[in-house]
């Protein structure tokens, strides 16, 4: 990669990306077409993340470059502390964005200038509402995390009893919460007479757009049910999938930026491949995003059920395994021949049988590519990355798989190894003795339980809320006891062994 990176340093100093400055970029690097000052905001978009600076955010950008969607502009916005420090370094280059394609043996940079402002963080999301109640903004999406949705596990429902959302009950016009804030601004919009935006979960979540459907009704129906039934009738909430492998930024990224001429205090990697499907219901209008790839269809289920399952529980299935052997990535993972062959035989024999075939594409044809962008060498997208927030992705991705496997009565084998090796994981070691860092919001309760669950496994099944359906399952909890026993008494590297018939 050095060499390959050295060739691509362009003569000269790397040049400070903004607005002003982009006729000064290396010829090799992308640069929008359009003028930003022809563009005026359509979209508040909240999370401005790595993920949605590559996708989303991307799809628009292509959209003006051929010099459409130019009233679709995003404001970016957060509700979390941490989000300042974005919010600083994109103003601070005029929200432009170097996007760098990262193909096997092959780099290639663009910039992405779909973003067009960036609103204060600020206690009380002041700001954010009154953007959001700007009848121009027609959609407010989000990309928070798959934990970041308040969801109460038992009832599927918004958790009322949490914290966040009491103080938004209680607090209604200074919310914590982007929900609360988006009740907030349909209040306004309401009142104005106006008509609802469109709320667009950008997560991997199965049903999304339902998941964030219920997050708001839910909490507006407890400060003012009229409101409430308003959203839910007049509102629009669709489900969509998303996929594109996007590693965190970190000094190697910001070094790549210099080195294809150009600085860049945020950066964004991405693989070479994207995917957006998305139902066709918006209630205030949309971009047309099928002009340049993504998909409207009404059977956005298939399509998410495929990605979640195999590319979404599979991260799962080879994150912790290798945060436990010192793979480093999760292309070190797939070129680990034990690892990989762990990988293909879950897959093929317990997640596979419960995923349906999409247009164009059947389960194995899928599981092929997505061993081809796992084993990309070019994305350093890091194990401990991918295993982290275990406590909401692990019920998200991989337990409902389980769960089909129970009530069909097949093979949950690997699936039960996937999950005690979530649980050694979480005691805190890898195998030659260094430690893990924290790697979850509830690491210190899920350390000590996986450390008592050395000696007692089903202490670990007790104490995870998502496992009560199953956790006394005799086909389960006999094969995740005896998996959880073998990898601390033989290492996991032979517990992956005997599972794959090679021990």
């Amino acid at each position: 990669m050095d060499e390959l990176m050295k060739d691509m340093t362009p003569a000269g100093k790397p040049i400070p990306l903004g607005r002003s400055s982009l006729q000064d970029l290396p010829t090799e690097v992308d640069v929008p077409k359009y003028q930003r000052r022809d563009l005026s905001p359509g979209i508040v978009h909240i999370g401005v993340g790595n993920f949605h600076r590559a996708h989303q955010a991307w799809y628009l950008h292509r959209l003006m470059q051929i010099g459409k969607a130019l009233d679709w502009g995003i404001i970016g916005a957060g509700v979390r502390p941490y989000d300042a420090a974005m919010r600083e370094n994109l103003l601070a280059q005029d929200c432009l964005t170097t996007l760098i394609q990262l193909a096997p043996g092959n780099h290639s940079a663009e910039v992405t200038g779909s973003m067009i402002d960036y609103l204060p963080i600020e206690e009380g999301n002041a700001s954010l509402i009154a953007a959001m109640a700007d009848p121009a903004i027609r959609i407010v999406a989000l990309t928070v995390t798959e934990g970041g949705y308040y969801m109460d596990p038992k009832t599927g429902g918004l958790d009322i009893g949490h914290p966040d959302i009491r103080h938004d009950v209680e607090h209604p016009d200074a919310p914590k919460t982007a929900f609360g804030a988006m009740v907030a601004a349909l209040r306004l919009r309401r009142s104005a007479g106006q008509v609802p935006f469109t709320g667009l979960s950008c997560d991997n979540l199965r049903g999304n757009g339902n998941i964030l459907r219920k997050a708001v009704v839910g909490l507006a129906t407890q400060t003012d049910p009229s409101l409430a039934e308003w959203i839910d009738v007049e509102g629009a909430f669709p489900n969509s999938m998303v996929d594109c492998i996007v590693p965190a930024t970190g000094p190697n990224e910001l070094a790549l930026a210099r080195q294809m001429g150009v600085v860049d205090a945020a950066p964004v990697t991405h693989e070479d491949y994207r995917q957006w499907v998305l139902e066709d219901a918006f209630c205030a209008g949309r971009p047309n995003w099928d002009e340049v790839g993504a998909t409207f269809t009404q059977d956005v289920h298939s399509y998410e059920m495929m990605k979640i399952r195999i590319l979404n529980a599979g991260h799962q299935v080879l994150a912790n395994a290798g945060e436990l052997l010192s793979q480093e990535t999760i292309a070190d993972c797939m070129a680990n021949d034990g690892l990989q062959a762990f990988f293909r035989k879950v897959q093929t024999e317990e997640i596979l049988p419960y995923v349906d075939a999409v247009p164009g594409t059947s389960p194995e044809d899928y599981l092929e590519l997505i061993v081809r962008r796992f084993a990309n060498p070019e994305i350093r997208d890091t194990t401990h990355r991918v295993a982290f927030d275990g406590s909401s992705r692990h019920p998200g991705f991989v337990l409902p798989i389980l769960r089909d496997a129970l009530a069909a009565g097949g093979s949950i084998e690997g699936l039960a190894l996937v999950e005690a090796l979530w649980a050694r994981m979480c005691a805190g070691n890898r195998e030659n003795g260094e430690q893990i860092d924290p790697n979850d919001p509830f690491w210190t309760k899920l350390q000590k339980t996986a450390n008592d669950a050395r000696t007692n496994p089903q202490l670990w099944l007790e104490q995870i809320g998502d496992y009560a359906d199953i956790a006394t399952h005799p086909k389960f909890s006999e094969a995740f006891e005896r998996w959880l026993s073998l990898i601390w008494n033989v290492g996991t590297e032979a517990a992956l062994a005997t599972y794959v018939g090679k021990r």
